[in-house]
């Protein structure tokens, strides 16, 4: 593929903002509530969380943030702008999810939902290990992976030229136990996306103590 990845996604989503915004709120069994709910359960107090592929920080930035203080890292200007304007609580970093980097033990949870798929699938385990890296001790990560595998390929989605790639479900759960993090939710779940069902494999994993 000829094309930088990195930038289409860069530039798609700066481009489909506002309209991802209102396609995401015909989404009628989004998944996202559920497991943010699992994210805030186990929060302790004065929590820190990052949410890895922010976007315009709704709904899960702003959930997050009424429970801890939240940083949102998004590789979109136009979504970290939307972003700013609606959760001003929150600190923002404009940000490849594959590149940037934290201090260790510096978060209670880590959320990325619907935006790994957008990461080349050869980045998906260093990423992995850096999140485990980052978490405190019996911190959670919960994500929505993708459950088939795409090499990687740029595809016309909304409007734009968006680029996906995923592993199947047996291997993300591989990448994510030889990154340290253990199972609590594994599941495959159907969302019923406007142009008809899209797959995703929702995990939760935690950070063992000791």
């Amino acid at each position: 593929m000829g094309q930088d990845p990195k930038r289409v996604v860069e530039t798609g989503y700066d481009r489909i903002a506002e309209r991802y915004l209102g396609w995401m709120g015909e989404i009628r069994d989004d998944a996202r509530i559920r497991f943010l709910g699992e994210v805030i359960a186990g929060l302790p107090e004065r929590a820190t969380v990052l949410d890895l592929g922010c976007g315009a920080g709704i709904p899960c930035t702003a959930a997050l943030a009424e429970h801890a203080d939240v940083v949102g890292v998004d590789l979109s200007a136009r979504q970290l702008e939307l972003a700013r304007a609606r959760v001003p609580g929150a600190r923002f970093v404009r940000a490849d999810i594959g590149t940037v980097d934290f201090r260790r033990a510096s978060f209670d949870a880590v959320t990325a939902f619907y935006s790994i798929a957008h990461l080349p699938r050869a980045e998906h385990g260093a990423l992995f290990r850096r999140i485990a890296g980052w978490l405190r001790p019996g911190g959670r990560f919960a994500a929505s992976l993708g459950s088939g595998n795409d090499e990687g390929a740029v595809d016309d989605w909304l409007g734009a030229p968006m680029y996906f790639s995923s592993y199947d479900a047996a291997t993300n759960r591989r990448l994510l136990g030889e990154a340290g993090l253990e199972p609590m939710i594994d599941e495959i779940v159907a969302l019923h996306e406007p142009e008809g069902p899209a797959v995703f494999q929702w995990v939760v994993a935690a950070k063992p103590f000791g």
